[in-house]
């Protein structure tokens, strides 16, 4: 049986304010375009469908076109995330198709969706707080942790799993924090209780654990014969991850073992960080259809230094003035209050012109002024 896994679509995210869509029904294009390519028997999404419990129109629209084209062509197995609400992203579920299996309940975790002869058992997401009870087998709730709520979890799983036939190959769908696993900036802590992570052993007995929550591709080692893999978000979702290959994996179940690959998502934008001045940036001849973050190194903050580099790199997202004397002191607070104090007035000026498009009165550059001699007098006495 072969099986394509992904997870942490976040359909509905933004990046520093831009509105992420168009980005990604593009690469989700691409990942219905693979699992008709592959021929694959389901689809299994590992959570964060949405990027917030209450999705924009435009997000849950895009869901449901994805949904409806992969449900023509194959299975889909959809559990739900730390970012999803349960109640949202599973209303309507029973009323599917066969086709179509999102899980958001806590009643059907011992209950696989067959595959062929593969069970597949998929997890909503683990909130310590909801699950502690209703897992816990008894009075006493479990401690207040991932790994109590996950291990309570996964017993239920390997018992249904093991009064089933001896040859059934499994595959489990979870979202969670496992140890040992690379983070990204654009993923939410799910610390509870200070406990957010969850052992790699934890699901050891199992063929194939199809994981979300991180959103670089990687696989996470364990003791056991369970193959652990995340397969990352489909699209870049912060200056972190620009490095990254996204991809889907995809995954063949067969008498001869288990065998994983990753299959790559081209990206829409490439993600680029810039560092030089102001002129050199400016007289560059690439990354114009790149998002971009840009650090401007003139020893002066240069006039409209925003508007220019937008003029220049209409996809630009962040802009930052680190004069190269700064950054040679990594940016600290004190080097900050080495600079001219008239840079002060200059920085609030342009804040001032950009927010409001009138130029600033004397009366508010003042108050910059104060701002930053008391944070420098603050300095001074922390001393």
């Amino acid at each position: 049986m072969r099986f394509l896994h992904t997870s942490d679509w976040h359909l509905g995210r933004t990046l520093h304010g831009v509105d992420l869509i168009d980005a990604q029904r593009a690469v989700l294009d691409q990942v219905c375009q693979i699992a008709v390519t592959e021929a694959v028997d389901a689809v299994l999404i590992s959570g964060d469908v949405y990027d917030r419990a209450v999705p924009p129109v435009e997000a849950v629209s895009l869901f449901e076109d994805v949904l409806a084209t992969l449900a023509r062509v194959t299975t889909v197995i959809v559990t739900g995330g730390n970012h999803d609400s349960a109640i949202r992203l599973g209303f309507g579920s029973s009323l599917f198709t066969d086709r179509v299996h999102v899980r958001t309940s806590l009643d059907s975790i011992a209950e696989p969706v067959m595959v062929g002869d593969v069970a597949v058992y998929p997890l909503p997401y683990l909130d310590p707080d909801a699950a502690r009870s209703a897992l816990a087998g008894g009075p006493e709730p479990l401690p207040r942790s991932h790994q109590a709520v996950m291990s309570a979890a996964m017993d239920l799983v390997r018992a249904d799993l093991a009064a089933r036939p001896g040859a059934t190959r499994s595959i489990v769908m979870a979202h969670a924090f496992v140890v040992g696993g690379a983070v990204s900036d654009s993923e939410r802590s799910i610390v509870v209780g200070g406990v957010d992570s969850v052992a790699a052993d934890t699901f050891a007995g199992l063929d194939y654990a199809a994981l979300g929550h991180l959103h670089g591709p990687q696989q996470p080692q364990t003791s056991s014969d369970t193959i652990l893999r995340y397969s990352g978000s489909p699209l870049r979702y912060s200056f972190s991850e620009r490095t990254q290959t996204k991809s889907v994996t995809v995954l063949d179940l067969d008498a001869d073992g288990v065998r994983v690959r990753a299959v790559a998502l081209n990206q829409p934008r490439e993600m680029t960080e810039l560092t030089g001045e102001l002129a050199e940036l400016l007289a560059g001849t690439a990354h114009e259809q790149e998002w971009v973050r840009i650090t401007i190194t003139d020893r002066s903050r240069p006039e409209r230094m925003f508007d220019r580099i937008k003029a220049r790199y209409p996809f630009v997202l962040q802009v930052f003035h680190v004069p190269a004397a700064l950054a040679t002191e990594a940016g600290t607070v004190r080097a900050a209050t080495q600079h001219h104090t008239r840079a002060v007035r200059e920085l609030g000026g342009d804040f001032i012109r950009y927010v409001t498009g009138v130029e600033p009165l004397e009366a508010e550059l003042d108050l910059f002024d104060g701002a930053f001699e008391t944070a420098t007098a603050q300095l001074a006495a922390a001393e």
